[in-house]
């Protein structure tokens, strides 16, 4: 009898979580020193990525953008607005949906982090080299792409067509 498994492949998504723990270990002290969960850093980094956006960001494109479903994104603002890190209010042109923004400490906070996680990340680009660093992004984008629904690819299509 043969107990060997029918894979040859190795396992990418463990192996894409194994990277994403590995590139954490270097963040999370930060992170916690300042009293952030992995969540509610990811939050704060999207706001601050948009905090040019006059009117916040939608709570959707939050939960997209950080990667957290609805609920669990719902207990995170509340604990970020609670220690006021964010503000959330009603979209203007749609009073159904909630936009939130960072507040000021919020984007201290995002600026704080922002070096240390830089840092890292040039001295991850300094071992790897910059050519190697960016052919894994371009390799994770690519393989981001390659997965997403076909309605999705569909789409990007046609707006290249455009």
């Amino acid at each position: 009898m043969n107990d060997t498994t029918p894979f040859i492949h190795r396992n990418l998504p463990r192996l894409l979580l194994e990277a994403r723990e590995a590139v954490m270990l270097h963040t999370r002290p930060s992170l916690r020193e300042y009293g952030l969960s992995d969540q509610q850093w990811r939050v704060l980094r999207v706001l601050g990525e948009h905090a040019q956006l006059p009117g916040g960001v939608e709570t959707g494109r939050v939960a997209r953008e950080a990667f957290l479903l609805g609920p669990s994104l719902t207990g995170v603002l509340a604990r970020m607005e609670r220690d006021g890190l964010i503000a959330r209010s009603r979209c203007p042109q749609d009073a159904r949906r909630t936009v939130v923004r960072a507040t000021p400490a919020g984007l201290k906070l995002v600026k704080s982090l922002s070096s240390t996680i830089e840092a890292h990340y040039a001295w991850m680009e300094q071992r790897l080299g910059k050519a190697r660093l960016a052919q894994l992004y371009a390799l994770l984008d690519e393989v981001i792409a390659l997965e997403q629904p076909l309605d999705d690819q569909a789409k990007g299509l046609e707006e290249d067509a455009a």
